[in-house]
């Protein structure tokens, strides 16, 4: 029987964490696409850039799904608001444009 050395385990699980960081991408850009037609339907219909409630909804449910999956739920926490964060600034971008690049509204 052979053992397997450091490097090679090194290797495996670089490996790994290579596709998964390649999947991580490829959803991003998915989830991205979604929320930008989001922001075209809001800028087109006069809505909010931001929904603070439902931030708040998702930001509970995301603790709650990364504590089931043993992840700091402070991390994923963290994470979703840099992530609500930048579509907020793409909402933005989109109502401005829609309104002549005139009106910047933000989301405090």
């Amino acid at each position: 029987m052979t053992e397997i050395t450091p490097q090679a385990q090194l290797k495996e699980l670089r490996a790994s964490i290579d596709n998964i960081d390649a999947a991580l991408i490829h959803m991003l850009a998915e989830r991205f696409r979604c929320t930008q037609a989001v922001g075209v339907l809001k800028a087109t219909h006069g809505l909010p850039p931001a929904d603070p409630a439902r931030e708040q909804t998702q930001i509970a449910r995301l603790r709650r799904l990364a504590d089931d999956a043993h992840l700091d739920p402070d991390f994923a926490e963290k994470f979703l608001n840099f992530i609500i964060r930048e579509v907020i600034r793409h909402h933005e971008m989109l109502a401005a444009e829609r309104n002549g690049g005139s009106d910047r509204t933000t989301s405090a």
